[in-house]
């Protein structure tokens, strides 16, 4: 069958490819014509012997089938413990099959492993953590939905995700203009309480420039404001850049890799034209990875480094409660028990463990541990693309009972989630299960906290 027109193996490119995507309700004609897919087994296998580095393939050689990662997923537990949730067979039975049969697969073989790569691995990396090898399967499981993007079989959103950073380098339609008019917007809204309020955008040779997840330029520019506010009154000398302040990568859940290339590199040419001695992301953990973390090989950068030192708003926060430059009113910390969400890719994966747990001694009086915390922690069931695709929802639905059962052990009722995905997460959480809990970011609880100096404070 020819290339169909939604679901093909071509990235968007043009806005009609995008708003053909957009109009097909639920993504039914695209995965009626993923079925008539022909999987183009010498393509395949040409991208695996170009891209498949030396350590991907010892590690499906090296592993042992002993099934140590068995227990350290999530997923594995909260689907009664199903042999074939198990990580390592997961792999084995998707990407290890492709190698082994030189991509010579068939169509419903690959949509197999499409489901099995986005609604059974949410990429957390948790298993890597407890494997005797270290093999890390997130990674693994990365590089097969690369593998699956290449050849058209992506979920529908994902693939619209991706066209989104394609055309706009942001996961939302925003334009340069209407960033900027948003947060013209939100100073405006704010100055009466904040008097001398500014977001100042495109200043050069600041101590920070600040970057984001476009959701919050697209639906919640409160955030912004909030971000505003805070360094208002730490001091902090700080620009936001008019291009370039999308951190988020949608087109990393998707596996399109030179989407991923395109995003980051916007990123980089804002840090690089205006010169800020660190950026700092915003409450978003695969944004920080994406940046921080992957960016850098994406856009071949010999150092392994973004252009400047970059840190995640949990440091900057955890720093400026260290230092002084927030001060918390001691009548305003959190009276009742709270507990803490660590994201799996600040905190796993970028080693993030401790900036909670100072941020925690300074605005809460009962603070009580997830069991396992830090590095340890469970995924929160919606991370890895998960949290979006409907197709999925059933399954994501499932993978959210492990942090149910975590919060419930805490006795808390309230639940700080420092990070987009856990946010979203912990919300559909108590709308699916009703367990009674409410959940924050950290921004809008500290600026209830802070002690304003008084010159800050509107004049009578």
């Amino acid at each position: 069958m020819p290339e169909g027109k939604l679901c093909n193996k071509k990235p968007v490119a043009s806005r009609e490819d995008l708003d053909a995507l957009l109009g097909d309700s639920n993504g039914r004609q695209y995965y009626a014509e993923m079925e008539q897919l022909d999987v183009d087994a010498e393509k395949l296998w040409a991208t695996i012997q170009k891209t498949m580095k030396s350590r991907t393939k010892t590690w499906l050689d090296i592993c042992a089938h002993c099934g140590l990662c068995a227990d350290s997923c999530f997923l594995y537990s909260v689907n009664e413990r199903d042999p074939k949730q198990v990580p390592s067979y997961k792999i084995q039975s998707t990407l290890g099959e492709i190698v082994k049969q030189k991509g010579n697969v068939s169509n419903e073989f690959m949509r197999m492993c499409m489901d099995t790569a986005w609604s059974k691995c949410t990429c957390c990396n948790r298993c890597g953590s407890f494997c005797p090898y270290g093999i890390d399967m997130g990674v693994m499981f990365s590089y097969l939905r690369g593998l699956l993007h290449s050849q058209g079989f992506v979920p529908w959103e994902l693939k619209i995700g991706s066209g989104m950073h394609r055309l706009f380098r942001a996961q939302m339609d925003v334009t340069v203009e209407e960033f900027v008019d948003t947060c013209e917007w939100m100073v405006d809204e704010a100055l009466e309480e904040w008097p001398c309020l500014e977001i100042p955008i495109d200043k050069e040779d600041a101590d920070i420039v600040y970057m984001i997840n476009a959701r919050e330029a697209k639906h919640y520019p409160e955030d912004i404001v909030e971000a505003a506010i805070l360094f208002h009154v730490a001091g902090e000398n700080w620009t936001m850049p008019s291009s370039g302040w999308e951190m988020t990568s949608l087109s990393m859940f998707a596996g399109d890799w030179e989407a991923c290339k395109m995003q980051v590199e916007t990123v980089y040419e804002a840090m690089e034209r205006l010169r800020p001695k660190r950026m700092v992301a915003t409450e978003c953990g695969h944004a920080y990875r994406a940046t921080v973390i992957e960016g850098p090989y994406w856009a071949g950068r010999p150092d392994g480094q973004p252009p400047v030192e970059c840190i995640h708003y949990v440091e900057w926060v955890a720093e400026a409660l260290e230092t002084g430059k927030l001060k918390i009113d001691p009548t305003k910390k959190i009276k009742e028990p709270v507990t803490l969400q660590d994201s799996c890719n600040y905190v796993r994966n970028a080693g993030l463990r401790d900036c909670g747990r100072i941020i925690m001694k300074h605005i809460a009086e009962d603070f009580r541990e997830m069991a396992p915390n830090k590095e340890h922690n469970y995924c929160c069931g919606g991370g890895g693309g998960f949290n979006g695709i409907g197709r999925y929802r059933k399954q994501r639905n499932a993978a959210l009972k492990m942090k149910r059962e975590q919060i419930l052990a805490t006795g808390a009722k309230f639940v700080i989630a420092p990070c987009h995905n856990c946010w979203d997460a912990i919300r559909d959480l108590e709308e699916e299960f009703e367990i009674g809990i409410r959940w924050s970011f950290l921004k809008p609880l500290l600026i209830k906290m802070i002690e304003v100096p008084e010159h800050l404070l509107p004049q009578e």
